[in-house]
């Protein structure tokens, strides 16, 4: 038996994100796959729900929950951490494919802003189909991720003239900013590792960007940095969760137009 899925990227929390071609692949599907992150993430899987209602009028489809499981964060090993969950999210999926999948249907996982961005659907649906338990047919369709939404937002350009930009975590960020690199987009920066580097820096910071929770804040890191980490813990009592990114330059004079 043949499984069709399409992993959907649909933009970073806020529904006019979602892209025309999300919307034609949204109405491809009959099988939505919703994850359960609990309580406190409850909203991230309710929002799943409204584009769905939103850009799928007046046609039958199915929604099946499923359970994330829990990350074990005990061994100092991250890499490995990440490495044993994986396992775990890949059996789930595997389950719901054979179970909840017929031959004319279409399964879907949307997924929170690109999918190509700090998101293991796709490494794990290949894991799946590289077994060959069934033959798993799957494609990607790209969404507006948290690091266009930033700069969007800011109405900043996120590399300067000539020079490259690095994407990364918080995790590799507290091991210091490279002396190569000019800017650099900061995401799932759990521990405020902002605070470690040069309080010379220029930072624009967002969270929930786009939405109507969004937090924006930008200026030298020094001046900012005590209201970024203020703004951060009261919106994680508040909601639960914080989604947020931001972007760090370092200081240079005016440039000129390209």
């Amino acid at each position: 038996m043949k499984r069709k899925v399409i992993v959907i990227g649909i933009g970073a929390g806020n529904p006019d994100y979602v892209t025309v071609q999300a919307i034609d692949a949204l109405n491809r599907v009959t099988v939505f796959f919703i994850p359960d992150k609990g309580t406190e993430k409850a909203n991230l899987a309710r929002l799943r729900r409204q584009i769905c209602e939103r850009f799928i009028p007046g046609r039958d489809y199915r929604m099946v929950d499923f359970t994330t499981p829990h990350r074990e964060k005990s061994s100092p090993d991250y890499a490995k951490d990440i490495e044993a969950w994986r396992d775990r999210v890949e059996d789930v999926y595997q389950r719901l494919l054979m179970e909840e999948l017929g031959d004319d249907d279409c399964g879907a996982f949307l997924v929170w802003g690109d999918p190509s961005l700090y998101d293991g659907t796709l490494r794990i649906l290949e894991k799946i189909r590289s077994k060959g338990i069934f033959e798993l047919q799957y494609e990607v369709v790209p969404g507006i991720s948290s690091v266009q939404a930033l700069a969007a937002r800011h109405k900043v350009a996120l590399n300067r003239i000539g020079e490259s930009i690095m994407i990364t975590t918080g995790r590799k960020l507290a091991e210091g900013f490279p002396n190569n690199v000019d800017s650099m987009v900061v995401m799932l920066d759990a521990g405020n590792a902002f605070k470690t580097v040069d309080g010379d820096l220029d930072i624009h910071w967002g969270a929930y960007v786009g939405t109507d929770e969004e937090i924006l804040v930008s200026g030298k890191l020094r001046d900012v940095c005590e209201e970024i980490e203020r703004l951060r813990e009261a919106a994680r009592q508040q909601h639960g969760w914080i989604m947020d990114s931001y972007l760090l330059t370092a200081p240079r004079g005016n440039e000129d137009e390209e």
